[in-house]
């Protein structure tokens, strides 16, 4: 059974750090890379930041960058997202994918494997 789970997400006030986990079971993360989403009600699926089978190389959209970072620990199997400077805005449920043999710079429709979901709330 393939899976992707994530945790780590919760309430934060605006300003404060969040660390997303998504561990991947069934599969060894090594050879996948992985995407990180998130979907605010009403809204559609943004593709938020990438990171390659190696950890070498990451991307992230407009909307986050300088602010959450992507990493992997391939002996755990498994991906992190940090947050940081988190905005009212940033309130979603954010997803992490899998894709096999993928680089950093795919689009959302190669991911192969997805997870439920972890909530995170920015409010005062």
């Amino acid at each position: 059974q393939v899976s992707l789970v994530e945790s780590g997400g919760g309430l934060v006030q605006p300003g404060g750090s969040l660390r997303l986990n998504c561990a991947f079971f069934g599969r060894t993360i090594s050879s996948y890379s992985i995407g990180w989403f998130r979907q605010a009600p009403g809204m559609q699926r943004e593709y938020i930041a990438s990171i390659s089978t190696s950890g070498d190389d990451t991307w992230y959209a407009d909307s986050v960058k300088g602010r959450f970072t992507a990493s992997k620990v391939n002996a755990k199997n498994t991906a992190y997202l940090q947050l940081n400077r988190l905005k009212f805005e940033d309130t979603a449920v954010y997803s992490c994918a899998a894709a096999f043999g993928g680089s950093h710079l795919i689009p959302s429709s190669r991911y192969d494997y997805w997870g439920q979901g972890t909530q995170v709330t920015v409010s005062s």
